[in-house]
């Protein structure tokens, strides 16, 4: 594996595990209450800034990746967008990019 796809995966699996430690610190401060946390994503402008810049990376992420997918018909790296969507940007962005990266067969 080339020294540039390593860095991918690990910044995948850092961008996975490091804002869920936040994320469960939340949840058992404030038990699983989804609706709690969006309200908390929106608690001032500047973290609702955030919100909507994370949101529109990720649908441009998806946007990419589809395109990207139907073109080079690497429908494994459709796996980025779940990780995106459901664990964040910080993981699906290096992801898809390892998962693009791969040697062309």
């Amino acid at each position: 594996m080339s020294p540039l796809r390593t860095v991918y995966l690990a910044l995948a699996a850092w961008g996975a595990v490091h804002p869920m430690y936040y994320f469960i610190a939340w949840f058992r401060e404030n038990g699983f209450d989804i609706m709690g946390m969006v309200d908390a994503w929106h608690a001032n402008a500047a973290a609702s800034g955030l919100v909507w810049d994370l949101t529109i990376a990720a649908i441009t992420l998806t946007v990419w990746i589809l395109a990207e997918v139907a073109v080079r018909r690497n429908w494994g790296a459709l796996i980025a967008i779940p990780a995106t969507f459901c664990i964040g940007v910080s993981c699906g962005l290096p992801l898809y990019l390892f998962l693009r990266t791969a040697p062309v067969k």
